[in-house]
């Protein structure tokens, strides 16, 4: 089996592995306290019922008024800040959940939107990632030359060990801004940097969503979106690095592979030739035996003695005989 189909076989067993790892670690960490959550839920709401006697019906009807009234919390969310936020979300796959198109014609629209944004933007990041990292490079090696260093030469390993090290330092900038402007604390911000420029997005953590953000704080607002960006950008830059590595490996398995059955094909040419040549070697002693036996020169002689074969001496004998025939017949 081919080295390429080894690997990528390999790849769906740990991706599968992976997945049922994940699966009874957060069955572990959330399900008792999912379990706590909903306890706590179902006595606030009895409490709640017995306080302001409110009926079964009555309490449904205050949960969908309060979760039609969650996107618009922040304030107005479709004027064109928040579009843009939104429209952001859209063609980088983020997609918080924080608001959503309430239209039919919103909402084919943003299809449209997504079919040609989405393409649009990945070519545009990897295109940005392969320019972040042609400079990267540049500096390594300029910095190695001031250095001194015997091998100037920039690795992959180089650039994935400053590619990482440029994706923790954008999150811990973004987690300090976040933590300042929105008030949570630096784990949470780090989070939602993290979910965020991963393009994970589960919407529990958005920023711009105070009252009246989107409106009112301009420089807050275009610092936001440039850090999604940039921070997109960078993150594109590594996971560009990470799948170079990876299709560098397949191209060499697969040039190896290659010069392996060039090697044994001309080896079995080879072969095949030597074998020709001595099959034709053999049918020439074959057919010269048949006819006539060499012996070794007489002493003092130059000529070889020739010794008829048996099949010779019988086709010599049926001419003198027919010879002798004819004679008797016609003299």
């Amino acid at each position: 089996m081919k080295k390429q189909n080894v690997r990528t076989l390999s790849l769906i067993l740990c991706m599968f592995s992976y997945l049922l790892v994940g699966a009874a670690v957060f069955d572990t960490l959330e399900s008792e306290s999912e379990n706590s959550r909903r306890r706590v839920l179902e006595q606030k709401r009895n409490e709640m019922k017995k306080k302001y006697r409110f009926s079964e019906d009555d309490y449904r009807e205050i949960e969908r008024v309060v979760l039609q009234a969650e996107p618009h919390r922040a304030g107005r969310q479709w004027k064109f800040a928040g579009s843009f936020y939104f429209a952001i979300t859209v063609i980088t796959t983020i997609g918080y959940g924080h608001a959503a198109p309430g239209t039919d014609a919103g909402k084919v629209f943003c299809m449209f939107y997504a079919v040609l944004g989405i393409p649009l933007t990945l070519v545009m990041f990897q295109s940005l990632g392969e320019r972040m990292n042609t400079f990267v490079r540049y500096l390594l090696h300029k910095m190695k030359q001031c250095l001194g260093c015997r091998c100037t030469e920039v690795s992959m390993e180089n650039m994935v060990l400053v590619g990482f090290l440029s994706c923790i330092g954008t999150l811990c900038v973004g987690a300090a801004a976040f933590s300042h402007f929105e008030g949570w604390s630096f784990f949470h911000a780090y989070y939602y940097c993290f979910i965020t420029l991963t393009t994970i997005g589960f919407g529990d953590f958005v920023a711009l969503q105070k009252k009246e953000d989107l409106q009112e704080k301009t420089p807050y607002v275009a610092f936001s979106f440039m850090y999604i960006l940039v921070g997109l950008t960078v993150i594109g830059a590594f996971l560009n690095l990470v799948v170079l590595r990876f299709l560098t490996m397949n191209t060499e398995d697969e040039r190896r592979d290659a010069q392996e059955r060039a090697s044994l094909k001309r080896d079995r040419g080879e072969q095949s030739r030597g074998s020709h040549r001595e099959r034709n070697r053999s049918n020439a002693v074959h057919s010269r035996s048949h006819s006539t036996l060499l012996l070794p020169m007489e002493e003092g002689t130059s000529r070889t003695n020739l010794i008829a074969s048996p099949a010779e001496d019988q086709l010599r004998q049926r001419i003198e005989m027919g010879k002798r025939w004819l004679k008797k017949k016609y003299i």
